[in-house]
């Protein structure tokens, strides 16, 4: 059975950073292409970025040159650097495949205040 569980959300203030790290269980981690995505009050959840096995990285245009995603394998873990932040960058973040994904975890709520 397939956990993701996403940590490392919080309030923060416009301009700063904030690390999120998804640890993964049940599956083979290495070979599956990951993603962050986030979902902000009212709208529809929202695809910032993956990563594939081989470590290519790919960025949604709201958040390219700001956001950077990373994995390690040995942890089972991919990561979500986030800097310059923006209050339009508020939402729950969660991760989980680039493509058919997995059931949902909880997500991680991110806060940036003006």
């Amino acid at each position: 059975q397939v956990q993701l569980v996403e940590s490392g959300g919080g309030l923060v203030q416009a301009g700063g950073s904030l690390r999120l790290s998804c640890a993964a269980s049940g599956i083979i981690f290495s070979i599956n292409n990951m993603a962050w995505y986030r979902q902000a009050p009212g709208r529809q959840r929202e695809r910032v970025g993956y990563i594939t096995s081989g470590g290519y990285t790919s960025y949604a245009d709201s958040v390219k040159g700001r956001f950077t995603i990373s994995r390690d394998n040995a942890k089972d873990t991919v990561y979500l650097q986030m800097n310059s932040l923006k209050p339009e960058d508020t939402a729950v973040y969660y991760c989980n495949k680039a493509a058919n994904p997995w059931a949902w975890g909880q997500g991680t709520q991110v806060t940036v205040s003006s």
